[in-house]
């Protein structure tokens, strides 16, 4: 029973340094947080699209990429849905979260990625 209570405090531990580091610095954890994420997609058929490798900051990332709504986005979705990998995310795509919401449709699908989960 110890040791999963060291593993517990040793992950709150953490988690609180990061809050910490989250409140002194938001605006550098914002943007080291959407560089991973551009570095991560930039593979992707979107990230292509978009040419997520050339973009080092948040003033270039507003400039080249659209504002997306869930109708723009429903035709690489459903790709998808129907088995097709590496579109928006390139890690695997096995669950959507089903989402009603205000578009014209009953249900919305959103993928789930495993790195969605952490």
């Amino acid at each position: 029973m110890g040791i999963i209570k060291s593993i517990i405090a040793w992950r709150n531990i953490k988690r609180m340094f990061q809050v910490d580091l989250f409140m002194k610095f938001p605006c550098d954890v914002q943007n080291e947080q959407l560089l991973k994420l551009l570095s991560k997609a930039e593979k992707t058929e979107y990230g292509k699209k978009y040419d997520f490798k050339s973009i080092k900051d948040y003033d270039t990332f507003k400039s080249k990429i659209p504002i997306n709504d869930y109708e723009t986005l429903k035709p690489s979705i459903n790709r998808i849905r129907k088995g097709e990998q590496n579109i928006l995310w390139p890690s695997e795509i096995k669950w959507f979260a089903k989402s009603s919401g205000t578009t014209s449709d009953k249900s919305k699908f959103i993928p789930v990625s495993k790195e969605s989960l952490e």
